[in-house]
């Protein structure tokens, strides 16, 4: 099933976010440097029971590309309180990957009656992070593998090349090679990088130093998917989320912290099955 794009105008933001199916809403949140359509194959499950829709967050995708200092959490925590108000829809499921875990949590505190239960998919970058780590954030930028596709690059090719070999692009399937094409752009000056902006980079770690995601009670069903290649392995990264997290419920599945990319049969099924659940 092919997605709808739509977008909504909102002032100095426009929010772009694909859609599919009917039935009770699904709000898909992708991580860092992602775009809504790494949620496809989840959505194409879920489309004959749910309308489900994944908005390419701002900074990403085909949304707007605010200024560095407009990254902060309560800002995009905002930005999906006025999409689900655009788009009537009351209440929602909520299904967040990674860095967008931390915007979840946050707007779940902030707006309770709006999120019907969260599942969270290998969350990273939930709580803040030392200001001492601030000087070492070009290292960050450098060393974290899935930033590598940011460019710039002489050519598409030279680009996909990367990509190949980045862990949420294993396999090289035909939806990973969508989700990656569609995530390219080439820029004014002919060279190619990814439509994750910068700014939108540099912004969101300056709000991790800023902002935790959890620090008090959430009284949410949610469900905790732990891949077992992911990057929450230790007791202690767990902990967290067993103290605030009133009505959880944790899951193993295969693959790495792109496990809706990389192992999407076993993902898709426990977040489909967990949804069921509590429709």
């Amino acid at each position: 099933m092919e997605p709808n794009r739509k977008s909504l105008n909102f002032p100095g933001l426009d929010l772009s976010y694909l859609e599919w199916g009917t039935g009770e809403p699904v709000l898909l949140l992708h991580g860092l440097a992602d775009h809504a359509l790494v949620w496809c194959r989840l959505a194409e499950q879920l489309s004959q029971r749910f309308y489900c829709i994944a908005p390419d967050l701002r900074g990403h995708g085909e949304s707007s590309k605010p200024p560095e200092s407009e990254y902060r959490s309560d800002a995009i925590a905002a930005d999906l309180e006025a999409l689900v108000t655009e788009c009537h829809l009351p209440a929602a499921h909520v299904v967040a990957h990674s860095w967008a875990a931390k915007i979840a949590l946050i707007w779940a505190r902030q707006h309770p009656e709006r999120i019907k239960s969260l599942v969270l998919v290998d969350p990273f970058f939930v709580n803040r992070l030392p200001s001492l780590l601030r000087p070492t954030f070009p290292l960050f930028y450098r060393t974290l593998p899935f930033l590598k596709v940011t460019g710039p690059f002489k050519n598409y090719d030279e680009a996909e090349a990367i990509a190949r070999t980045l862990k949420q692009y294993r396999n090289w399937n035909t939806c990973q090679q969508d989700v990656f094409k569609a995530g390219m752009e080439q820029k004014p000056d002919g060279t190619w990088g990814s439509k994750f902006a910068i700014a939108a980079r540099n912004g969101v770690f300056e709000d991790t130093l800023q902002r935790a995601g959890l620090i008090e009670k959430v009284n949410i069903p949610t469900l905790l998917i732990l891949p077992e290649q992911g990057l929450n392995r230790q007791a202690w990264q767990i902990r967290p989320y067993r103290q605030y997290l009133t009505q959880l419920q944790i899951t193993s599945v295969p693959g790495n912290h792109w496990p809706h990319l990389v192992e999407p049969d076993s993902c898709n099924a426990a977040i489909d099955a967990f949804l069921q659940s509590r429709h």
